[in-house]
């Protein structure tokens, strides 16, 4: 057993409570401060104020929000199934809570004169537990847009269904290479081998997948088509309100804080200080309370950057996201992987020196480039075929002529002419031919 699960093994009940306690807390607060710094966030970026009555600097304005949802009238409609309508929310909202507990905040605090870590469990399969809590949130989705009646929460569930399992298997390759340098699914043991350096530098593209997966999985923009507003109204939660519509929007914010965590975790160390902090005092400050700043800094940043992609880039077409995970991110990923396992195989056996693996792999790159330049440019439209936006829709081509109107013919009359009328047809008229 690791020190961490020594110390969790002889934790007294009451203890045990005060961190499901603390962990609750701790997920609804920051979910009520990320919700408003990402308001005033997003504000600063598009010059304007953002939240800023309700408490100093707006701070009170997620938990007015928050009492306001749950004033609202509850609706449900006619046509929903009630148990499941009302039993999707909560799936989906504990799943995110539970994934947390395998976190680790701190190595070793006491705690009313009990020495403990800042976890809740540390089990053998961690990881594993992260990746079950998200495949279980995606029932509370399917089972939200089927339960409704209606027709736009079952496309939006289908839609968000399909987005979070495709990237949820990007996500779940992106640990492969950090599970065989760590040689442990324990996420104490993944920090633990950090302490010498993180894995964001030693493996930068399990560190770039996972960052584009964790977007991904979580809805958020640009990655948000479940919500498209111009297509499906407002998703799978479209016919929910009162506290079953917070409910769905604790979980996604809680899913944020989760995964951005999580990446702390495998990524950057943990709670372990960054360098140069963490050379002070023989590492003195990754001991006691320390490591809880460290963490929650470094988790903050990731929350900070899922705000930044909100308020800069646009929405994806579905298509594009798509292919993005399937055909992107899942095939290089095996590839990443096989190139890790040579990596490590190599540099185990001693086969190669350091020097020739690094004359090596920069032969590699340079003709990588090089393949990249000779690549010929995609060859432009012929003039005869017609010019396609997007995928699959034609538009019309850009020097497109209009033809000139017909000129315009006078109505023919029939009968006897007016008296004033000399009989004769005017100049540039049809001639009248009379009744058949």
């Amino acid at each position: 057993m690791t020190r961490t699960a020594e110390l969790l093994a002889d934790d007294p009940l009451w203890l045990i409570l005060i961190k499901v306690v603390l962990i609750f807390g701790f997920l609804v607060v920051m979910t009520l401060l990320t919700i408003w710094a990402e308001r005033r966030v997003i504000g600063r970026m598009q010059h304007r104020p953002g939240p800023n009555r309700a408490g100093p600097f707006g701070i009170l304005q997620s938990l007015a929000d928050g009492l306001k949802l749950a004033f609202k009238e509850d609706i449900r409609p006619v046509l929903a199934d009630k148990w499941v309508y009302f039993l999707a929310p909560v799936i989906s909202a504990t799943p995110a809570m539970v994934s947390f507990s395998v976190i680790p905040i701190a190595p070793e605090v006491t705690i009313f004169g009990e020495t403990t870590a800042l976890q809740l469990v540390d089990l053998p399969v961690g990881l594993l537990v992260v990746l079950a809590c998200a495949s279980i949130g995606v029932y509370g989705i399917v089972l939200a847009g089927w339960a409704s009646g209606s027709p736009y929460p079952l496309l939006g569930s289908l839609r968000s269904a399909a987005q979070v399992i495709s990237y949820e298997i990007a996500m779940g390759l992106s640990f492969v290479a950090v599970i065989m340098y760590a040689g442990t699914l324990s996420t104490s043991g993944i920090v633990a081998a950090q302490a010498d350096g993180w894995f964001a530098l030693l493996l930068p593209f399990s560190f770039a997948v996972y960052l584009v997966a964790m977007v991904g999985e979580t809805n958020r923009a640009p990655f948000d088509l479940p919500e498209a507003e111009s297509e499906l109204v407002g998703g799978f939660h479209t016919e929910y309100s009162s506290l079953k519509f917070a409910l769905f929007f604790l979980a996604e914010y809680i899913n944020m804080v989760t995964v951005s965590a999580l990446a702390t975790t495998l990524f950057l160390g943990g709670w372990h200080a960054p360098w140069p902090l963490s050379m002070i005092g023989d590492g003195v400050l990754n001991t006691g309370w320390w490591p809880v700043l460290w963490f929650l800094g470094k988790t903050l940043l990731f929350l900070f950057v899922f705000v930044w992609l909100r308020g800069t880039l646009p929405r994806l077409r579905y298509d594009q996201f798509m292919h993005l995970g399937w055909k992107v991110l899942v095939p290089l990923s095996f590839v990443w992987i096989i190139a890790v396992v040579i990596i490590r195989a190599v540099r185990n056996e001693d086969a190669i020196t350091t020097q020739q693996f690094l004359i090596g792999g920069g032969i590699v790159v340079v003709v990588l480039l090089a393949a990249t330049f000779l690549i010929p440019d995609k060859k432009p439209p012929q003039d005869h075929e017609v010019p396609h936006s997007g995928s699959d829709f034609p538009v019309p081509p850009l020097d497109l002529q209009v033809p000139p109107a017909p000129p315009k013919r006078t109505p023919v009359r029939s009968g006897a002419p007016d008296a004033g009328d000399s009989g004769a047809p005017d100049e540039g008229k049809e001639a009248p031919r009379g009744d058949v």
